[in-house]
């Protein structure tokens, strides 16, 4: 829904989408099905790629820096027995019994725990690299809850920017991840 409210509200999203005030707005269901489509078809990457070449050559090069952060996705809590979360933690879900063509298609089974700040949460992790200046995303990959932010955090830096200027929060700041972002010469900006 919240998609589609943005869609309402926004001139700017309208006209990105080609739509005028008087057209018929897509329901959240239609949005998600043809973002769906496009995760089933292999593409969500390439168009990623193609917009980010577009940004480049309209002069949104990235000069001035690049952030790199992790949110959390939640999505509803599976209620699965002991037995079945431990096969899903193996890899195994396809051995459950039970679970009939249209329950298999509602559990979502490679979802995870973490925890932050004490709170628990289920779900995924959006890992970005974003412009200092122009504030794009210019590089993104998506985990499970579980993965500490930090595991992708080199994958996500931009090599090209030259400004070489990295900022992160303290969840980025080890001995490691500091020597690592000195050998690859970029001057880090790591909260402590």
């Amino acid at each position: 829904m919240q998609r589609k409210a943005q869609i309402l509200d926004r001139l700017s999203f309208m006209r990105f989408l080609g739509l005028s005030i008087g057209d018929k707005v897509p329901d959240a269901k239609t949005i998600w099905l043809f973002r769906e489509q496009l995760a089933q078809a292999g593409l969500e990457r390439t168009l990623f790629e193609q917009f980010d070449a577009y940004l480049r050559s309209n002069g949104f090069a990235a000069k001035k820096g690049q952030i790199v952060d992790a949110s959390i996705v939640q999505i509803p809590k599976q209620r699965n027995t002991r037995d079945e979360n431990q096969k899903i933690k193996e890899g195994r879900s396809e051995e459950i019994e039970g679970w009939s063509e249209p329950k298999k298609r509602q559990k979502d089974t490679d979802a995870r725990w973490t925890k932050k700040n004490g709170k628990t949460f289920y779900g995924y992790k959006n890992h970005v690299q974003v412009d200092v200046k122009e504030k794009f995303i210019r590089d993104y990959d998506v985990t499970n809850a579980s993965v500490h932010d930090s595991n992708v955090f080199e994958k996500l830096l931009d090599e090209t920017n030259s400004s070489r200027a990295v900022w992160a929060d303290s969840a980025y700041r080890s001995a490691q991840k500091l020597a690592n972002l000195k050998a690859a010469h970029f001057r880090e900006h790591i909260q402590r």
